[in-house]
Formats: C-alpha cells, structure tokens, sequence
C-alpha cells in the first residue's frame, strides 16, 4: 500500500510539475512590434551618402519587403506610425490620399495624428482619414471651446490572442509648426490628461499599452541630420510623458527625428520608449517577451533597421500604387528648368536653396528684405534638369507669400529667435547678419547690416515672408501682431515660374550670415 500511495504521489507531482510549465510557456508570448516616424512623403530611396555600409537607403516599397519578411516570422506582428505621412508633391496633389492608401497595402494597425497632417487644412484631413481601414488616432483633439472629438482617442487590436491598446496624442508643441490658421478649429489639450484618461479606460482590458506621441522639438530638415552631432534633438518631452502617467508600456514618438538605436526605458515607469530618425530611413524594431497574466514584459529587443535599399526589393503592390498615381499626375515629372549643380539645405547654417528661395521671394513681393524658414526645405535640389516634382517636393507647402513693414527693433527680435537654431537659422534675404555660434543665446548677435550700414531700432523695412511665418509659426511670435500689407502670391508658385522663365539656375554666392566662431 505505501509503494502504490509512494507511486500516486510521483505521479501527482510530476504532473503538477509539468502542468505547471505549461501554463507559464503559454503565459508568455514573443510579440513583435514595428513602428515608423515622419516618413513625410519620402517614397524614394536617397543616396546614403553619410553612411560607409550602404549606397541608397529609404524607399517606401523596400520598406514594406522587409516588414513583410518580418511578419512571416512565428509571432504576432504589429505595425504603428507615430505621425507626419503628409508632404511632398503627391501628397499635396492627392490632398492625403496616397499616403492612407499605401498604408492600408502595408497594412498598419494604427496612426497617431501628427502636424504634417494638417498642411491642408483641419477639413481635408478630417475627410481623407476616413479612408484608413486602421485607427488615426488624437486623444487630445478637440473642436474648439467644445469636449467634440476630433480623432479616436484611442483603440484595442487584438492578433493571435494578444489585445493592445494603442492611444495617440499630438503635442501641444507641435501645433507651432502648423499654418496656425490651419490648425485653428481645433483646441490641442494637455498631453498627460488625454493619455491617462484612455489607459484608465482600457488598461483592465488589454495585455499591453501602446502609446503614440508626436510632440517634442521640431526635426531638423537636413537630409544627414543623422550624422551631424550638432543636429541631434533630445526625447525630453517623451520622457516627461513617459514620467507623468501610469501604465503605459511602450512608447513610439514622431517629431523630433531622434533616432534610439536601443530603447530608453523610463527609470520610475519603465516605459520603452523609442523613435526612427524619420523620412523612411529606418524601420524600427520592438521584439519582447510578454507575461500575459501579470501583464508584463519579461524582456525586450529593440533596435533601428536600416532600410538598404539595395538588399529589399520593392513590394510590387507599393510600386504599382506609386506609378499609377504619378502616371495619373504625369505633368508632375515633366522638366521645368535645369541647375548647374545640387544644390544643399542646411538646418543650422545658410545654404544653397534658402539663399535662392529667400531671393526669388524678396524680387517678387518687392520688399527691402524677405525670409525663408529652414524647416520648410524638405530637400536638396539635384544637378541638372529638374521636374515640378523637385520643385515641389523641396517647397511642398501652400502658403501664399505676405508682406509687412518690420522696424529696425522687430528685425533684431526675430534675428535674435533665429540664433536660438531652435527651429534652424532663418534663410534670408536683402540684408547681412554676423553672429558667434560659440556664445551663449543672447550673446549671439553681433551686427545686422542693411545696405552697408547698422540698423536702427526706428529703422523700418517692407518685408515678405510665407505665411507661416508671417502669421507667427515656428515659434517667430514677434510677426503674429504685425499687419500684413500685401499677398505676392503662393510660395510654390513664385518659385515655379522662376525656374520655368530662368536658364540653368546656379545658387547665389554665399556670405550673408557669417558665423564669427567658424572662421
């Protein structure tokens, strides 16, 4: 009797002990996460020239070979993008389309709102979102003075078993780089609020929280950005957020371009946090070992994923989408004028294509001194003939060019924003500038020069901006209040006609802003 008890016992226990085992393999689950930021339009693979390991990187067709090499992988795989799929010519001529459509063949599972989606007007965007088959989502975006929703704050997806909740928000920060009038019926509220809102609400619900940010300091538009020390923005805002809400596990950003290469993980919440440096460069990874009881993540592995453009070929249905619709706006790839060399734009110093814009602007509206704001060059201009498509996919915006009278005081105020780089050094036009890099923000100023001579504070100077930045975008307040005297014209327009009625085009020579530190 005690051998068979003894036996029983055995049996009993090794039992348990298997069916123990068991449940916990069938508690933890991998889950794949991928995610992208600010791809803005950014189709097309680019010379990688920064880079030693690889020729031309990007392509929004290559891109989606490898996600998809990524999806035949065991576990269940999920894709995000945490804002800005606006700008950029097709966009502009499908008015958002085509950057939903291509994201339904990629097969998304969520949005999270940025500013670029709003280039077009509140309106536009309210109407082409409802092509997305996948949630766009704004938890804190309202129709002003109103509690009216303007986006779906948050939602549940749910694959092979596994329910995450995804929230989006967009940064109250990220309003100062839209059009504001184009922003203006919305009310964009206070970030941690709308976030801790939705995760009290499907926290109980789900196995893990994933959050969209779009929020931070504004990219720096300079193709190498990645390379450039100088260039580099923090996730400050992110881990704030990260820091002042409770129960978010993941979280993706958009805005800043400010690639992690390893996840940072909050040191209080423990919130993953991580972001792409943008424009379809990079694809980035989020592999973790998730205890569906505890609702926990046991381990992780994240990292960026070069997009070689010349390792994944291009996914066939991207590609057709891409030539139907350029094939249905062929007007768009017909030369319009030539250059006699690539021409660069640079975040943090003049460049090549700010100088000729800020001219072009300046000749039309007749004004003493005209400005161009670096973020708006989206790209370099090549060598050679050039298309309406090159012509606006650098300008892709469709602010109209304003005109207003600055006094020597004024000029001074919105130089002296410009050397903060905050937004990049203001292009300009019709006057000289000397500056000190080296020195601290408000030392940084030495001269600013009209026709050979200092200016005066009582000085005062007819002025032409884009409208962003005569209605006081970019953080360039001091042209909020002032009255706008003229309208020369769309922006896209003026530059347009230039390059059509202009001879090959050769940058003008540099020397306007010179940077004491530098020589």
């Amino acid at each position: 009797m005690k051998l068979i008890a003894f036996s029983i016992l055995i049996s009993v226990t090794l039992f348990a002990s298997s069916h123990s085992q068991a449940v916990a393999q069938d508690n933890e689950r991998k889950v794949t996460l991928l995610f992208t930021n600010d791809v803005e339009s950014a189709y097309d693979p680019i010379p990688a020239f920064w880079l030693d390991n690889i020729d031309r990187i990007g392509g929004i067709a290559e891109m989606t070979t490898l996600i998809d090499s990524i999806r035949n992988q065991p576990s269940p795989t999920f894709l995000f993008d945490a804002g800005d799929i606006f700008t950029g010519s097709l966009a502009k001529r499908t008015e958002g389309a085509l950057a939903f459509d291509l994201m339904r063949l990629m097969q998304y599972d969520a949005l999270g709102i940025g500013n670029h989606e709003f280039e077009y007007g509140v309106d536009i965007l309210a109407w082409q979102k409802n092509r997305a088959p996948f949630p766009v989502l704004g938890a804190n975006m309202f129709y002003k003075g109103t509690n009216h929703p303007f986006a779906q704050a948050h939602t549940i997806i749910e694959r092979d078993g596994i329910r995450i909740g995804v929230i989006g928000i967009m940064g109250r920060d990220a309003v100062s780089a839209i059009i504001p009038s184009f922003i203006a019926p919305l009310d964009v509220t206070d970030e941690a609020e709308a976030v801790q809102k939705s995760v009290d609400a499907i926290r109980g619900d789900v196995d893990l929280i994933v959050l969209l940010t779009h929020q931070g300091k504004t990219a720096p538009m300079q193709t190498d950005a990645e390379s450039d020390p100088r260039l580099q923005r923090d996730i400050d805002a992110d881990i704030r957020l990260a820091g002042a809400v409770k129960g978010v596990d993941i979280l993706f950003a958009g805005h800043a371009d400010a690639g992690t290469p390893k996840p940072v993980v909050h040191s209080d919440t423990g919130t993953i946090i991580m972001q792409t440096y943008g424009q379809g460069t990079h694809l980035g990874f989020l592999e973790i070992e998730l205890d569906t009881t505890a609702g926990k993540i046991i381990k992780y592995d994240g990292k960026l994923i070069p997009v070689d453009a010349d390792k994944y070929k291009p996914d066939p249905k991207i590609h057709a989408l891409l030539e139907k619709t350029r094939a249905e706006h062929a007007d768009l790839f017909e030369q319009i004028g030539s250059t006699t060399h690539y021409m660069s734009r640079r975040y943090i110093e003049e460049s090549d294509v700010g100088n000729l814009f800020a001219d072009q602007i300046r000749r039309v509206a007749k004004s003493d001194i005209a400005f161009v704001h670096a973020g708006s060059l989206r790209k370099d201009i090549p060598k050679g003939n050039l298309t309406l498509a090159d012509i606006l996919d650098v300008y892709p915006f469709v602010d109209d060019v304003l005109v207003l009278e600055l006094t020597g005081t004024q000029l001074t105020e919105i130089i002296r924003q410009s050397l903060t780089f905050e937004r990049g050094l203001l292009q300009i036009s019709g006057f000289e500038i000397i500056y000190d890099s080296s020195k601290a923000i408000e030392d940084r100023l030495v001269s600013i020069r009209y026709q050979g001579k200092d200016i005066r504070p009582n000085d005062t100077f007819s002025a032409a901006a884009p409208g962003f930045l005569a209605e006081g975008g970019d953080l360039y307040t001091t042209f909020a209040d002032i009255e706008k005297t003229a309208n020369a014209g769309k922006v896209s327009e003026i530059l347009l006609e230039f390059f059509k009625a202009t001879g090959p085009v050769s940058a003008p020579s540099k020397g306007r802003q010179k940077d004491r530190s530098a020589s």
